[in-house]
């Protein structure tokens, strides 16, 4: 196997990760089975699909983790001004949705709504720029990615 192909997979490890665009859980199984049949024809090959691999595992770790804070600003917004009282006598509670938990709330879920639309711009600015890293042959290390696969 030449040097071109091995950085043509690797391009393509990397790239792969947008087809969870097309298919769900693309941006995972993609570069795996791309990595895991080529891994062992080059350290290259190797080096950039746990690059690949690491970086969309950490994104989904962020995701879970955006997703975590945002729960509480969804809690207000449905039950509005509800104590936990509220809550747990569900006899004489009503829903408000009039009052959707008010200024804090939508302040609250527009700075993880930004946090969140940033990490989307982030990740694919990342990717292009492994892609093309990868097809001059150059190693390249995700930013903000924790490597799970060593």
């Amino acid at each position: 196997m030449s040097i071109n192909n091995h950085k043509n997979i690797s391009t393509f490890i990397h790239l792969g990760t947008f087809s969870k665009y097309f298919i769900p859980f693309g941006n995972y199984i993609v570069p795996i089975v791309l990595w895991t049949t080529n891994k062992d024809k080059s350290s290259f090959i190797n080096k950039h699909g746990k690059e690949a691999i690491n970086f969309q595992l950490s994104i989904l770790l962020y995701t879970v983790i955006l997703g975590i804070f945002s729960f509480p600003f969804f809690i207000f917004s449905v039950f509005g001004d509800a104590t936990i009282n509220d809550l747990f006598h569900l006899d004489d509670f009503s829903f408000s949705f009039s009052n959707p938990g008010g200024f804090r709330t939508l302040i609250g879920a527009s700075f993880i709504g930004i946090i969140a639309l940033i990490g989307f711009f982030l990740e694919i600015i990342f990717v292009i720029i492994a892609a093309l890293k990868a097809n001059k042959g150059e190693e390249y290390k995700y930013p903000l990615s924790i490597r799970f696969i060593k």
